[in-house]
């Protein structure tokens, strides 16, 4: 009787260390939230391929518990991010959610992800918003803060003395907000300030006004399609060496494949490139361009860095099970960012260096942006005092 009592209790012993050993393994979920489909796709492509490189270095694991990522076409449509990701959390119960690209999608779905109790990791959306007053103690930025990237410009400009500038974005709230941005640092006379329609693909009057009140300076927001128009037609206008150009998102890894020979030179703002001298960053573009062929972009460093972020907090949290533990973690930002220097603010945003970045062509015929100058140090987005996180 005693021999079969022990012979139970040792089968009960197994199947529990059995048990414990199956839940321990147990996948931890998360969403990853991009515009995969229409014009904006090639930036979602690379939040997706960023994210999952890092997952892939780490055998499939993050903080040692292996994932189960969901990728989550938001379509760059709000109604159809909010019904798709809702219905995620509710089914799927996840510990984090990635994204989106766009702000707008952003302000759609942060509402059920965070009301979920799931954490929100964003690795490119950063608007003011939930900087200040509507920042929440599970939002997290591995970006920056939208208007930054617009202000590095406006100081350079300022910093360069130049006093006349030509500003253009698109009409609609992003563009505004990025035009006053540059102006909250830009402190010279703005010879005009346009607002171009979402869909211009002829900006021959807006270089012709150029050419005629010659500015010291052209800044320009114009993103994806606006910006390869532009920049191409900038260059056959033979504007190109004559007049500084700014700009943010008009030329970067994902117009550069269209824009080519035509963007060399020209500016940008950005906290990172591919060619910054840190071996992290040496051994992510070789590692990316090795698996997707094409040179990484800010969206696809800032999802690496989402990708290592939640690793460095899962790992030190012991594991998911604990929201308190694991938010400590995550504040900590206990990992090597791509970038070099990375903290968070109390509002969740990063406090980073930011830097004027050059258009290049490589040896090899591609073409990326290069650091040219450091802007900013260890630099705060404004709106965190509006924030009541401590």
């Amino acid at each position: 009787m005693t021999t079969l009592k022990f012979a139970l209790a040792l089968g009960c012993g197994a199947l529990a260390l059995s048990m414990a050993s199956a839940q321990a393994q147990e996948p931890m979920k998360i969403g990853v939230v991009s515009v995969l489909t229409g014009p904006g796709a090639a930036l979602g492509q690379q939040v997706r391929d960023g994210f999952q490189l890092a997952v892939d270095k780490n055998g499939g694991k993050l903080g040692g518990v292996p994932v189960k990522i969901t990728v989550i076409d938001d379509e760059l449509k709000p109604d159809v991010a909010v019904d798709r990701v809702r219905s995620f959390v509710e089914s799927e119960k996840p510990t984090f959610v990635v994204g989106p690209v766009f702000s707008n999608i952003l302000g759609a779905i942060a509402k059920p992800v965070l009301d979920s109790g799931a954490f929100l990791i964003s690795p490119n959306a950063g608007p003011s918003t939930m900087a200040g007053k509507a920042c929440n103690k599970n939002f997290f930025v591995t970006s920056y803060q939208n208007d930054q990237v617009h202000e590095v410009l406006g100081k350079y400009a300022q910093d360069q003395n130049y006093k006349r500038a030509y500003i253009i974005a698109p009409n609609y709230q992003a563009g505004k907000d990025s035009l006053a941005g540059f102006k909250r640092y830009f402190k010279g006379e703005i010879v005009d300030e346009v607002y171009a329609p979402l869909n211009a693909l002829d900006f021959s009057a807006d270089l012709a006004k150029i050419a005629s009140t010659k500015p010291d300076v052209v800044f320009a927001f114009l993103p994806g399609g606006l910006g390869v128009n532009f920049v191409k037609q900038w260059s056959q206008a033979g504007l190109q060496g004559k007049i500084p150009f700014l700009s943010a998102f008009t030329v970067d890894e994902s117009t550069l494949p269209a824009q080519q020979d035509a963007a060399v030179g020209l500016y940008g703002g950005m906290t990172w490139a591919p060619n910054m001298d840190n071996p992290q960053t040496k051994d992510f573009v070789k590692a990316y361009e090795a698996a997707y062929k094409i040179v990484p972009g800010s969206y696809a460093q800032q999802a690496y860095d989402a990708a290592m972020l939640i690793d460095s907090a899962v790992k030190a949290a012991g594991g998911t099970g604990n929201a308190d533990k694991l938010r400590d973690a995550i504040k900590k930002a206990d990992f090597t960012s791509l970038r070099g220097k990375f903290k968070f603010n109390t509002n969740g945003f990063p406090i980073q260096d930011f830097y004027l970045v050059k258009v290049a062509k490589r040896a090899d015929g591609k073409f990326q942006t290069e650091i040219a100058e450091k802007v900013f140090t260890d630099y705060a987005d404004p709106h965190a005092k509006d924030c009541g996180l401590k």
